[in-house]
């Protein structure tokens, strides 16, 4: 009976120094894999290899990041799912996957809704702690925002006006039945299918138009495809990195405000360089021989009254109805500033 005392009182004893540990030292690195429909070597792969290379050099080697790029690990419900199911830790996102984890981030997608960076950054820097937050109550952590570039629509033949996109046959991201339901209310033809599928079902004939951003398209050479390209901003396409919130709050706090502090300077890093290759893809593309339709102001201003005509169904079904107004306000608040700002001043020679 004295030895099995002893035995206890030792186990006891090993239990509790055990738990005393550094669970960083007791389990070894902490594992962060990373998610990304971003090409290799592309600037948005850029970002997370510095996220990663500023993560480990702060942990000091304890937390180990691994980047999975270019949809190794499918599109980007399939990773959104795998984070929730905890087969791995973050992912890089557009809006799209974004709005999917909560629909508030949509708000930033409302086609036409803004028309330059300076509007864009305008209103997220003022709405953007409300959606981290609408992100953090579905489990998520957002550590940086991101550019993919205006989206803009390349198709087969030439798009002109609605009409002429209402007869082609439309790519949408699968899994989002909503946006699927308002495309076919308002008379498109589309066709949800996973971004894997998109040049497979380009080269079939399946479909002969996407809403893409043109850096987008000139990496994966889907303008070869659809050489014809609307010259409309449709929207500005949001992206950025989340975390499982899980994971994030089970980080050593003297860890995380640095990390979040480098996974923020990681997105601002490259912004205005993804910003100006996105432009700039147009005119590559253009000498490999890509047709830009440039619109009229009868044209312009036909897609203009379209976008604002879905208004009333996107608010409240798209995106919540007080952050679609809102953006709506940011916007006219920042157009309004802008004109004051010019009164009085000499014209651009």
């Amino acid at each position: 009976m004295k030895t099995f005392r002893h035995f206890h009182w030792a186990l006891a004893g090993l239990l509790l120094f055990g738990l005393m540990q550094d669970p960083l030292q007791a389990q070894g690195p902490i594992r962060i894999r990373i998610g990304s429909v971003a090409p290799k070597d592309s600037l948005w792969h850029d970002v997370l290899k510095y996220l990663k290379q500023d993560w480990e050099t702060i942990s000091g080697g304890q937390v180990n990041v691994r980047i999975y790029e270019g949809g190794k690990l499918g599109d980007e419900a399939e990773m959104v799912k795998m984070v929730q199911a905890r087969r791995i830790e973050a992912v890089g996102l557009s809006s799209v996957g974004l709005s999917r984890v909560d629909p508030s981030v949509a708000c930033l997608q409302v086609p036409m809704m803004l028309r330059s960076y300076q509007e864009y950054d305008y209103v997220l820097e003022r709405i953007g702690p409300r959606l981290e937050q609408a992100l953090e109550a579905k489990g998520f952590k957002l550590l940086h925002w991101a550019d993919a570039g205006w989206v803009r629509t390349f198709a087969k033949g030439p798009v002109r006006v609605p009409d002429d996109l209402r007869k082609a046959k439309l790519f949408t991201s699968a899994g989002d039945p909503e946006s699927e339901r308002l495309y076919k209310e308002f008379g498109f033809q589309v066709y949800s299918l996973s971004m894997a599928d998109m040049i497979p079902s380009l080269q079939t004939g399946m479909i002969n138009a996407i809403n893409i951003p043109p850096l987008y398209a000139l990496m994966n050479e889907a303008y070869r495809l659809v050489p014809n390209m609307t010259d409309v901003k449709w929207t500005p396409l949001a992206a950025g990195t989340v975390i499982d919130l899980r994971v994030w709050n089970s980080l050593p706090e003297s860890f995380r405000a640095p990390m979040l502090e480098a996974a923020r300077r990681a997105g601002d890093r490259f912004r205005d360089a993804i910003r100006k290759m996105g432009e700039d893809s147009i005119l590559e593309m253009e000498k490999r021989g890509l047709k830009v339709l440039k619109p009229n102001d009868a044209e312009m201003d036909a897609w203009q009254r379209e976008a604002e005509k879905t208004y009333p169904q996107l608010r409240g079904r798209y995106t919540p109805a007080d952050l679609f107004d809102e953006v709506l306000r940011l916007r006219d608040a920042f157009r309004e500033s802008a004109a004051e700002n010019t009164i009085g001043r000499p014209a651009a020679k």
